[in-house]
């Protein structure tokens, strides 16, 4: 079969999914000259959910890549700097009563002499005197004193250490689609009434402003998955993750800032009774909300609970709230993202619970991986294949961190905490990894595969030894050797603290 070549793509649904792959695809593609014709059709009557609003470190690269003024993009979405997460509550208190709590930062300091300094760490057991976090990162000392990860120097999209973003999401999407429709971007802002579909193949997508062909279309619909769900039926083509993240529904809600309150490098992610609450500081607002078992707490439950963690009455809370949402998950993803000419990407492909900021990463790596695999009109099954197995793996493998953070922990106060500890049977090879790093650290070897594979042995690391799940090392150490390792660390803190701007001053000059 001839290859020809693409000549237009249509994408359906707006929101951060759809605009960040536009303009994605539009950067590939018509760099130099207008190639492809790429246009995107979203109702102007279904509202953006709006509630992804931290993001991973990477997604600076996107940003960059296409072109945008990093200080525009952050002063048009309310935007702060994000070093990392706070987790707490995931363990039972300490023993001194105190709330376990550890930070996953996005940087650990690479220190090596005989022994690395992640290992020498275990080896010299400093865990019985000091967090992971705060011995191999500087970013979890910035925190402590509100510094931000840049200095008045910086350039653009670089800092002392890697930090991602607190973004209001609705904003983020308007300001993409500025960007989009400046640079070329054919915008419709129309109903979707129906689609026609020729065998595994979209030849036509109605709406109420005419019919739009093209030769790829690419479903940006969210949970709803309009096209792709036309094409291949939705029960043969979905896999539920709910066994092994039970957590199915959310409440978030913006509120003010309580007064003189300054908004955080960081995003908080505190275990509740049933699930997990976020914080997230933007410049203007507080964004939060509880990730739980709705099969175990009610709507209105799940608000109160989130509510009164706030120290907020619910019907006393005029002035204190500005907006909150409901949301049933999806969990899980399809078997076959790309079928026939239609893509599903973002929410119609899949969702993993928000614990880890994955949304805007996994569009962006889903975008840059449809870069690769659609290079021509008539592309061939094998190629889909490819695209469709790497997808699954992507996902599996995110599946399996964030099982990771749930079945490590000793809480057991509730029947929640006490099912989710046993989520590591339901991620294949899981349980035998962890019985493994019991005796080794874990390292890269342990979690390559085939796939886009977010999250590293630093980041696994964070998360088990944050977790007090730390290797019983039996190897020689040379503790003066050892010493220096821990020596050029502090040097490297008392460096770079004394370098950066405070995160207030930083915002503070950037809205000047």
């Amino acid at each position: 079969m001839k290859n020809e070549q693409i000549n237009s793509i249509a994408i359906v649904g707006g929101g951060s999914s759809g605009w960040m792959t536009a303009l994605y695809l539009n950067k590939l593609y018509n760099h130099s000259d207008k190639i492809i014709e790429i246009t995107l059709i979203e109702s102007p009557n279904i509202p953006t959910i709006g509630v992804g609003e931290a993001t991973v470190h990477s997604v600076r690269n996107y940003f960059a890549a296409m072109g945008l003024d990093e200080k525009e993009l952050l002063r048009e979405t309310n935007a702060t700097l994000k070093t990392g997460i706070m987790f707490r509550n995931w363990m039972k208190p300490n023993l001194d009563g105190s709330t376990h709590e550890y930070f996953h930062s996005f940087e650990q300091q690479n220190i090596s002499r005989v022994l690395d300094i992640s290992s020498a760490w275990v080896v010299d057991k400093r865990f019985e005197k000091e967090r992971y976090d705060e011995a191999i990162s500087i970013s979890s000392h910035l925190i402590k004193d509100g510094l931000s990860p840049k200095n008045a120097n910086s350039r653009p999209y670089e800092g002392v250490v890697p930090y991602g973003y607190h973004l209001d999401a609705i904003k983020m999407a308007n300001f993409m689609a500025k960007k989009g429709v400046a640079a070329g971007i054919k915008h419709i802002k129309a109903m979707v009434s129906d689609i026609d579909v020729d065998g595994n193949n979209i030849t036509a997508v109605h709406t109420d402003k005419g019919s739009f062909s093209a030769d790829l279309f690419i479903d940006c619909t969210g949970f709803k998955g309009f096209l792709i769900n036309k094409i291949k039926d939705r029960s043969e083509n979905w896999q539920s993750f709910e066994d092994a993240l039970p957590c199915n529904k959310a409440v978030a809600i913006q509120i003010e800032y309580p007064q003189g309150q300054h908004p955080k490098p960081y995003t908080e992610a505190t275990a509740l009774s049933n699930g997990w609450m976020w914080q997230i500081d933007l410049v203007n607002r507080c964004g939060t909300g509880y990730v739980y078992d709705g099969n175990r707490l009610t709507q209105d439950e799940a608000e109160q609970e989130l509510l009164a963690h706030h120290g907020i009455d619910k019907n006393n809370a005029k002035g204190k709230i500005i907006r909150s949402v409901h949301l049933d998950m999806h969990i899980g993803c399809l078997k076959e993202f790309w079928v026939g000419n239609c893509v599903a990407l973002g929410l119609s492909g899949g969702f993993i619970e928000p614990l880890e900021s994955t949304g805007l990463h996994l569009i962006n790596a889903s975008a840059r991986l449809l870069g690769t695999h659609l290079t021509g009109k008539n592309t061939a099954q094998s190629v889909r294949d490819s695209y469709n197995k790497i997808m699954n793996g992507t996902y599996e493998d995110l599946k399996q961190f964030i099982v990771l953070h749930y079945c490590l922990t000793d809480r057991d106060d509730t029947e929640f905490w006490q099912d989710v500890a046993k989520t590591a049977q339901y991620c294949n090879g899981l349980e035998a990894k962890i019985d493994t790093w019991k005796h080794k650290i874990c390292e890269y070897m342990d979690l390559a595969g085939g796939y886009i594979t977010m999250f590293s042995d630093e980041n696994y690391r964070a998360i088990l030894y944050g977790m007090n799940h730390y290797p019983n090392l039996n190897i020689p150490a040379n503790r003066v050797e050892n010493e220096k390792i821990y020596q050029e660390f502090d040097n490297r803190v008392k460096q770079v603290t004394g370098l950066v701007m405070s995160h207030q001053n930083y915002l503070t000059n950037l809205h000047k």
